[in-house]
């Protein structure tokens, strides 16, 4: 840790954490949106006057183009900054309607270059940014320019005077103005109140120390990264790809992501030459900036699965730290990580959440089937209309994770921390529709030893004429299975009893319809044939299999009811005899 109180060390760290869910708590009691209120697709981060993230519970945007379009010299106390422009946030802004608020932290009177400690951050999905469908998120998408508002780094506050003009250009763009301007009240008034907490830290322990704690707890994320995760992994190079469905412009086909992963002592290099050229639709992401340092920490926590154990997975935050032991090379611009402006992006989750399942598929081979099998935990779903004003009901529902060599996967999880499904009391009571079912989807989870985790099965009843829109992939391919285990069952919706694609913008939804969703389930890690039938059998009693899964799945039979199942020993064992 160098020069710093290991003391000190640990009460930094603790004060960084406790500021970051302050923020968070006070961004989700008093936002407009359901979006950021009620479903928490937001998060914040605190970065260090290097722009280096110091926390580590959740990845977030980045504070580096903030710092190039506006000098740290410049900046004063109660200046709040925004951007949403995916091309100029250096790869830390995947689409239009992800806004992010930058506010720097001072030591001292607030004046010059020394005075800039660190930053507070906050981004998340706001409802509506312009462009040519409600929700900014045109599934056909063949630009940027049809996607919504592009602001570049902008001071949005200036010495904790508002721009009113920016304001009222945002909200003028937006279909939902009172909830996009609540949203933005609520972020900045959050930040800065993060801000004066992290000045306070500065100003009781002095900026000398408390930038030693920064250095050494960036450090030590480095150093047990290299020491308990990279020594697991073998020297040499696997190469793994998997693939986007459709981009919601040309007919489906295989948009393939690949990497190759290269292991020397100390360090990892992620090629993902191979990578298909870009899309005409929006599932691109700009990837491949300031050296893919946001790409970096979003693959990172996959990294935490060959810990030694799953309570120690759990205590391993992702910050700067793992930076300096990734190397990521890019191909040349116009492939789906190196897009050319204006390649549309805001269905760009397909690619960085297919990465992610990369990354665990290309360590798997690594390491002899260690890793989880594959998820899929995003995808938006909603309904929009008039009753009588213009509403929209998007909710990011998401799916099962993979299994584990250690345990099932987890049901109905989201990859943003904290997130969640819209509940069902505030949904009726705010929109023209019921909720008829909100459950478990049986059989999506991926059969295996560990079976894969469960996807939402949604129904709901329009009480109006609406529109339906979707941005989901996984509606072909499956997620796949590790070590013989299986796949999970994809993405399924229908309106009226109709199956719908992944991508739908407008379809037209009547009163009286019902809208039903099922979501991913994850893949399956291990023969299924190796699962306890007594395992089985809970999970039909639980509603998580069926009795004929149980059967055709994992070869066991079952005596008595569903309530109560049992197994039949005897003719368990000969179908099991005959599967293998």
């Amino acid at each position: 840790m160098g020069g710093a109180d290991p003391v000190l060390v640990e009460i930094v760290e603790g004060t960084l954490a406790s500021v970051e869910r302050e923020v968070e708590t006070a961004i989700a009691r008093t936002a407009r949106s359901p979006m950021i209120r009620d479903a928490h697709d937001f998060r914040a981060g605190i970065h260090d006057r290097r722009m280096r993230k110091l926390t580590g519970r959740s990845y977030s945007a980045l504070v580096q183009p903030v710092v190039r379009d506006f000098p740290i010299e410049t900046m004063r106390p109660g200046d709040v900054f925004f951007h949403n422009d995916v091309y100029l946030s250096e790869g830390g802004i995947g689409h239009l309607p992800d806004l992010c608020v930058t506010v720097p932290v001072f030591s001292g009177p607030g004046r010059g270059d020394a005075d800039v400690v660190a930053f507070v951050q906050a981004f998340g999905h706001h409802d509506d940014i312009g462009g040519a469908v409600p929700g900014s998120m045109p599934s056909h998408a063949r630009s940027a320019f049809e996607e919504g508002l592009m602001v570049p780094p902008i001071r949005l506050w200036d010495q904790g005077v508002p721009n009113d003009a920016a304001l009222r250009i945002m909200t003028r763009n937006s279909r939902m103005p009172g909830s996009l301007a609540g949203d933005l009240d609520a972020e900045c008034s959050a930040c800065l109140m993060g801000a004066r907490r992290l000045g306070e830290l500065f100003a009781r322990y002095g900026r000398a120390a408390i930038e030693d704690c920064f250095d050494a707890i960036i450090d030590k994320t480095t150093e047990t990264f290299r020491r308990e995760i990279l020594s697991k992994i073998p020297d040499g190079t696997h190469v793994w790809e998997d693939y986007a469905e459709h981009d919601g412009v040309d007919p489906p086909r295989l948009h393939a992501q690949r990497i190759t992963l290269t292991k020397s002592p100390g360090k990892l290099v992620i090629d993902f030459t191979g990578t298909s050229p870009q899309a005409k639709g929006p599932i691109n992401h700009a990837g491949d900036y300031a050296d893919g340092v946001f790409l970096k920490k979003w693959l990172a926590p996959v990294l935490r699965n060959l810990a030694d154990s799953p309570e120690r997975m759990a205590e391993l935050d992702v910050n700067e730290g793992v930076v300096p032991l990734i190397e990521m090379r890019f191909p040349e611009k116009g492939t789906l990580l190196t897009p050319i402006f204006p390649a549309p992006t805001n269905a760009r989750t397909f690619v960085i959440l297919r990465l992610l399942g990369v990354l665990a598929g290309v360590l798997a081979k690594a390491t002899g089937g260690r890793m989880p099998a594959d998820q899929e935990t995003i995808r938006y779903t909603g309904v929009y209309g008039e009753d009588p004003e213009p509403y929209l009901m998007r909710e990011v529902l998401g799916g099962g994770s993979g299994g584990r060599y250690y345990a099932d996967g987890e049901d109905t999880i989201h990859v943003v921390p904290d997130s969640r499904n819209i509940p069902v009391e505030f949904a009726e009571a705010r929109w023209p529709f019921r909720v008829e079912r909100l459950g478990l989807a049986v059989d999506s989870g991926g059969p295996g030893e560990h079976r894969g985790g469960l996807g939402y099965d949604k129904h709901i009843r329009m009480l109006r004429d609406a529109h339906y829109m979707s941005i989901a992939d996984r509606s072909i391919l499956s997620c796949w299975g590790v070590n013989g285990g299986r796949a999970g069952r994809p993405f399924r919706a229908e309106v009226a009893g109709a199956p719908m694609e992944g991508l739908v913008d407008d379809h037209p939804v009547r009163a009286g319809d019902v809208v039903r969703i099922r979501t991913t389930g994850g893949g399956g890690w291990g023969d299924p044939l190796n699962r306890p039938p007594a395992t089985v059998a809970a999970d039909v009693r639980d509603g998580k299999v069926s009795a004929e899964g149980a059967r055709d799945d994992y070869g066991v039979v079952l005596a008595g009811t569903p309530e109560e199942p049992s197994v039949d020993e005897e003719a368990t064992a000969a179908l099991r005899a005959r599967l293998r």
